[in-house]
């Protein structure tokens, strides 16, 4: 895999201080900014393979960094969340801010280096000179716009690896086991943060809109199709 280039933005030092050394002993690259203020300015005028963002920041916090990274930059570069915080709640909050992972402190810094190359690996990947299309919800895997209706649709990066996937096995079912495989591999989350992307996924993908196109299929799995 060739270079890595991270941003880490955490306001404890010792932990910084780790990370980075864990980091760089991975032949990960750090830029590290101890408030969010300098954080979000780094992130907007520097290239970045991912975004590493404590929670809890002095001048701006890591959901707030995330949000306009993700609807004023328009950047889809992976972004995972540090914080010490747990509930399913803050998890929400902190995808639906846009962030694609999440670690809850303390973590091993050896999953973190983890991570960071399985989101990085995922969001270099080629993707099909295509589109992808169930019902009235297209995916176009060249532009990576997801529309309904004609209408552009804002999609996380991971919400839209869980569309590739269901839309390409539509009308298949797909267990949770295989898409949460698919996903991240064998670095596994907690049980709850495909809950929570899923949650995401639906509120921008079927709310809005009249018929519903991800279902959930109880004791098996989920699936995508334009049902009657």
């Amino acid at each position: 895999m060739t270079n890595i280039n991270v941003l880490l933005v955490e306001d404890h030092q010792s932990l910084a201080e780790t990370v980075t050394d864990f980091l760089e002993l991975a032949n990960i690259t750090v830029d590290y900014a101890a408030d969010g203020i300098t954080g979000m300015h780094l992130a907007v005028t520097n290239h970045y393979d991912a975004l590493v963002l404590d929670v809890m920041l002095p001048g701006m916090g890591g959901f707030d960094i995330c949000q306009k990274v993700r609807k004023e930059v328009r950047s889809d570069v992976p972004i995972i969340m540090l914080t010490a915080r747990d509930q399913i709640d803050d998890k929400i909050t902190g995808f639906d801010s846009g962030a694609d992972d999440y670690l809850v402190k303390p973590f091993n810094p050896d999953e973190l280096v983890a991570r960071i190359k399985s989101l990085v690996r995922r969001h270099r990947g080629e993707f099909d000179q295509s589109a992808l299309q169930v019902g009235d919800l297209v995916f176009d895997l060249a532009t990576m716009q997801v529309k309904r209706d004609k209408q552009l649709l804002k999609v996380s990066p991971t919400g839209m690896q869980i569309l590739k996937i269901l839309m390409k096995k539509s009308p298949e079912v797909v267990t949770k086991e295989q898409l949460t495989q698919q996903l991240w591999g064998d670095l596994v989350p907690e049980s709850d943060v495909l809950r929570s992307h899923l949650y995401l996924l639906r509120k921008i993908i079927d709310k809005p809109f009249d018929k519903e196109l991800l279902h959930t299929i109880p004791g098996v799995g989920l699936k995508m199709a334009d049902e009657d």
